[in-house]
């Protein structure tokens, strides 16, 4: 199988180290090619929104699988934008498109699953559930959007930021979040590629938890006092950060456990916070 990866972020590049060898050739695209040095193995294309070179658009249309996980923007996803033309015209493939469960919204810590009708009340999740659309469109329903969770692994997680000093424990009554490894998401992604047709599951653990939580049981590893509470009503935070804390919800992954046969490595933050402090995270 030939892999083009639109956007080479974290959860792309964990998914390359990882199922690397799955496939008999990898492309994929970073904004400026000359500052990353970190894609060994990958055939990189610049990429940047608009005007694609000619090699890119055809290894996009000779791709047999094409994960996405650039975001859309205001005027709709960009990838749509520059190569649509070529994936209407080429052979079908499988398309993996990484959502987030953001889309949701605020469900007052209630749980909430795939048949749970979105809740998009900030533009960013609104541009989401657009760009879910049409990609459905574009690849003719074969396209498998994974709607993830916050993010964490190697290099990213509470160990590092209290490492870095830059944790905090927001405190917000009956706030909850979901979170997913990155070990994880290569999983899942690896499980849509090979399932026959498409569809929509959330990626995200097994217990959603208040994320005050997550940083104390860090601080609790490191052997150091976690940071004070703060308020979220007092709190200084930027709009971004504090429109976040606007939705509450617990997000089922059992579709993704029967559907996708996903067997999580990491079904908690302190499975892996516990390996991460082994491996030396945070030190």
């Amino acid at each position: 199988m030939r892999l083009f990866i639109l956007g080479l972020g974290y959860s792309a590049r964990h998914f390359v180290r990882q199922f690397g060898g799955s496939f008999s050739h990898i492309a994929g695209t970073v904004r400026d090619p000359g500052q990353r040095n970190d894609l060994a193995g990958i055939e990189v294309h610049a990429f940047s929104g608009s005007n694609p070179a000619r090699e890119t658009v055809e290894r996009i249309r000779d791709a047999d699988v094409l994960l996405v996980s650039i975001p859309p923007g205001a005027n709709g996803d960009p990838a749509i934008a520059a190569f649509g033309e070529v994936l209407a015209a080429g052979h079908r493939r499988k398309v993996i498109y990484l959502a987030t469960i953001g889309v949701y919204g605020d469900h007052g810590g209630a749980w909430v699953d795939e048949s749970t009708p979105p809740l998009a009340t900030f533009d960013r999740t609104r541009q989401r559930l657009a760009a879910e659309q049409a990609w459905t469109e574009t690849a003719h329903g074969d396209v498998a959007i994974l709607r993830l969770a916050g993010i964490y692994g190697p290099g990213r997680n509470a160990l590092v930021t209290l490492q870095a000093g830059t944790a905090r424990r927001i405190i917000k009554p009956g706030q909850v979040f979901n979170r997913i490894h990155a070990d994880d998401i290569a999983s899942a992604i690896m499980a849509a590629v090979n399932h026959r047709g498409g569809g929509i599951w959330n990626v995200c653990d097994d217990e959603p938890a208040p994320p005050q939580d997550v940083i104390a049981y860090a601080a609790k590893l490191m052997g150091v006092v976690p940071p004070a509470e703060e308020p979220f009503e007092t709190a200084e935070m930027s709009a971004m950060a504090r429109s976040f804390y606007a939705s509450s919800a617990r997000v089922s992954n059992a579709k993704l456990k029967q559907e996708l046969g996903v067997t999580l490595a990491w079904p908690t933050y302190r499975e892996a916070l516990d390996a991460l402090w082994r491996d030396g995270e945070g030190r």
